[in-house]
């Protein structure tokens, strides 16, 4: 089946690798710390300032580093204290030193996690408190280094907000994928009810009420019961048959592979006659009324069809055994109308529609056709197929 090989590779296309939590939480905290603390200890050394502060510098750079574990439980307050620490680094000698990239992976980090308004809160604040300080205690920072520090601190909230948009776009992408291949193996499954349905449903309906006759004909005509038996026996053996070859369809397999059961042809209007002549066996009188003067729809709307109008009379074997049913096939148009009538009991509006009646009205649905059911005249029930006769459109896969 081409187009369920083409739908199960579609939905099985695998999601971009995601690395694992572990990686993401400590891949940052390692850089930040192997980038931030021997850079600082080095520029410190370099610049010759006191043993003191090369001291806060390194606690405060390996500090930063460090408080990154916490992002992943508690991302606005990691980066409100990254914030505070680096703010306060900004006024421990050496007055030139390496950035703390910390900041950046915290900012980030709160915005990829949903929390944009502390990182704005907290850098906000932590940089309009060291630019007012710097005034304060006559820092003279460059204006250029102020705007390199501000457009750099705004970069890292346009990274956070690019890789939020990713992963949520990434994760709208495995729920769209993961709600198809929902769909897809609930059709699979209604697919596979449906089929056996058909299947069992004729089958064993006949062999109920052959083996009702065959008991209550047992010791007064045995020769009809024997009849019966032997019905019976043809009918499992039949059964049988179509299941095994609606299995073969549901699995794939090819007809012509060894080992596997032969695929039963799926049943045509021809096959609506001996059908009917089944069914005017077991108490029903039934009567086919072929108006189509040897014309012909395609295959699948044949198949279509005839499981309807199968469905249908087991329907009236199972409720109205004694009744008399009319199969009637026209054409309409571009329609081909199937009318399953009986006088017998009608439809039991206490009981609602059972998995037959489903099944019939997703047959005519799957061929783009439409299905009715109503009281007929007679006191039976009228079902009333219209199936296009050149097959369902074709669909698109947007």
């Amino acid at each position: 089946m081409p187009g369920a090989e083409w739908n199960r590779s579609a939905l099985d296309q695998a999601p971009r690798f995601q690395p694992p939590p572990a990686i993401t939480l400590l891949v940052p905290v390692a850089i930040a710390f192997i980038v931030q603390v021997p850079a600082t200890i080095a520029v410190s050394v370099w610049q010759h300032v006191g043993p003191l502060n090369v001291s806060i510098n390194a606690l405060l750079a390996a500090a930063s580093a460090l408080a990154l574990l916490a992002a992943r439980r508690w991302p606005g307050v990691t980066v409100a204290i990254v914030a505070a620490l680096t703010t306060i680094d900004l006024f421990v000698p050496p007055d030139a030193g390496p950035p703390f990239i910390a900041l950046a992976f915290a900012i980030i980090g709160a915005v990829v996690r949903g929390a944009r308004a502390w990182a704005l809160v907290s850098v906000g604040a932590a940089w309009v408190v060291a630019v007012v300080a710097a005034g304060i205690v006559g820092e003279s920072w460059h204006p250029f280094r102020i705007a390199l520090t501000t457009v750099g601190l705004a970069l890292c909230f346009v990274i956070g907000e690019a890789v939020r948009s990713r992963s949520a776009h990434a994760a709208a992408r495995r729920e769209q994928l993961a709600e198809r291949r929902r769909v897809t193996e609930q059709e699979e499954r209604a697919r596979i009810a449906r089929e056996l349905h058909d299947v069992l449903a004729h089958s064993l309906s006949q062999i109920a009420v052959q083996s009702g006759v065959g008991l209550h004909l047992f010791d007064r005509e045995p020769e009809r019961a024997r009849e019966a038996l032997a019905s019976i026996r043809s009918l499992s053996a039949t059964g049988l048959d179509e299941v095994r070859g609606v299995l073969t369809f549901l699995r794939g397999d090819d007809a012509g592979a060894p080992n596997t059961a032969p695929l039963t042809p799926q049943p045509q209007l021809a096959d609506l006659a001996p059908l009917v002549a089944q069914r005017s066996s077991m108490g029903l009188t039934a009567i086919l009324d072929d108006r189509l003067a040897g014309e012909v729809p395609r295959s699948a709307v044949q198949t279509t069809a005839y499981r309807i109008a199968q469905e249908a009379l087991t329907n009236i074997v199972r409720h109205s055994a004694a009744a008399t049913a009319t199969v009637s096939l026209s054409r309409s148009g571009t329609d081909l109308v199937v009318t399953i009538e009986d006088d017998g009991t009608g439809l039991d509006a206490t009981r609602g529609e059972g998995g037959g009646i489903r099944g019939m009205r997703e047959r005519a649905a799957l061929a783009d056709g439409t299905l009715a059911i109503e009281p007929g005249a007679r006191g039976g029930t009228i079902v009333t197929a219209r199936l296009p006769w050149d097959g369902p459109r074709m669909r698109t896969t947007p």
